[in-house]
């Protein structure tokens, strides 16, 4: 891997845009891996590179948690044995609640809508009926198995930076997944994860003034998984573009 020395990044010239075009255009939230292992070198080439994302006044407020082997192992036994917990027990939900809002409390269109045909299209091509919560319930713990990819990330932020830091945080995933693309790998950035802190912190050592902003699954696709057959849809540019002259 080569990166450009710092202060040679303007004159660098990009001689195969299409490559970095299919890299983003080919990312997509992929919830079926293949057992193979990633290298570990590989790994810290794709955050060697996602460093490179911006943040305000360069505060960098990432922090990354790489799970693989016993420790990711460990990580699902305990974050699924409390999402069948909360099954039997809603009451429980109370116990495991998010550091902060990402969803709104309260939905509204075109933001419901496409939120519902998101799900709705995620489960038929999985052929999950409305109301068999039994089947959602498996499908939704599947998060907490990373997918059964072998390497699982945890991202946290220290508590004390403002909500411009989860921003930046936003284009760090992204440079990470298009860097994971680059080399045959794909990802899943999961905030379902969130809500699970409680388990999730002291398992991986994080300090006190740490909270999670997310979880990401990242392996080799299981190119033969019905679910990787899901895609979801964009609006066009010219849909919420306005041009000011």
């Amino acid at each position: 891997m080569s990166i450009s020395p710092i202060g040679q990044q303007v004159s660098t010239r990009v001689n195969d845009p299409a490559s970095v075009d299919a890299a983003i255009l080919s990312r997509f939230s992929t919830r079926a891996y293949l057992p193979r292992a990633v290298d570990r070198s590989v790994l810290q080439e794709v955050l060697e590179l996602a460093a490179r994302a911006p943040s305000g006044t360069n505060t960098q407020p990432w922090k990354v948690y790489v799970l693989q082997g016993a420790k990711r192992d460990e990580l699902v036994a305990k974050t699924c044995a409390a999402h069948d917990a909360i099954s039997a027990n809603p009451a429980l939900a109370a116990e495991y609640t998010e550091s902060y809002d990402y969803y709104p409390e309260k939905w509204v269109s075109p933001y419901i809508d496409r939120r519902r045909e998101c799900g709705f299209g995620l489960y038929g091509v999985l052929g999950i009926g409305k109301g068999d919560k039994g089947r959602m319930h498996e499908q939704h713990q599947k998060n907490f198995r990373f997918f059964d990819a072998p390497v699982g990330l945890i991202f946290t932020i220290d508590k004390v930076l403002g909500r411009g830091s989860l921003l930046d945080y936003g284009m760090f995933l992204q440079s990470l997944m298009i860097a994971a693309r680059s080399r045959g790998l794909h990802t899943c950035p999961q905030a379902a994860w969130n809500g699970f802190a409680k388990i999730i912190l002291p398992l991986v050592g994080a300090g006190e003034s740490e909270m999670v902003v997310c979880g990401m699954s990242l392996g080799y696709a299981d190119e033969s998984a019905t679910v990787n057959t899901f895609e979801t849809t964009r609006v066009q540019a010219q849909d919420f573009t306005h041009w000011v002259d």
